[in-house]
């Protein structure tokens, strides 16, 4: 089970993978970043997208028909924003705790395969061990 260095090596194997992070949703905290940021700088990128991954915690728009929200995880499982030269996925960690963190891949549109990022992004957060 590989910690945040390893588990953001493993992402930017990933075709067209352009940068990554792994992010606290609260805070905004880049607790990893790898590669290239996609805005000014990672730690900028990181604020950004906790703001996109906490709108969607937040909102009950996004919650399961019929749930209660249990606290201890997201409604979502993942965000995919699509640019004119790139995709954003941001999946959410579920861990035994109350996690608020995410991983964000920045992954390149011409070169890099959306379905297979998201695939292979889920099966790594599920492998992530944080601490």
């Amino acid at each position: 089970m590989p910690g945040i260095d390893k588990c953001l090596l493993h992402v930017m194997e990933l075709p067209g993978a352009r940068g990554a992070a792994v992010v606290d949703w609260i805070s905004g905290l880049a607790l990893g970043t790898i590669g290239e940021p996609s805005g000014a700088d990672h730690e900028t990128t990181a604020v950004e997208t906790a703001e996109l991954a906490r709108m969607a915690t937040e909102y009950a728009a996004f919650a399961p028909a019929g749930s209660d929200r249990p606290d201890k995880e997201p409604p979502v499982q993942d965000l995919i924003v699509t640019t004119r030269t790139g995709f954003h996925l941001i999946r959410f960690v579920e861990t035994t705790f109350d996690s608020s963190v995410f991983l964000h891949l920045w992954l390149d549109r011409d070169t890099g395969n959306l379905a297979l990022a998201r695939i292979r992004l889920q099966s790594i957060a599920e492998r992530l061990v944080l601490g």
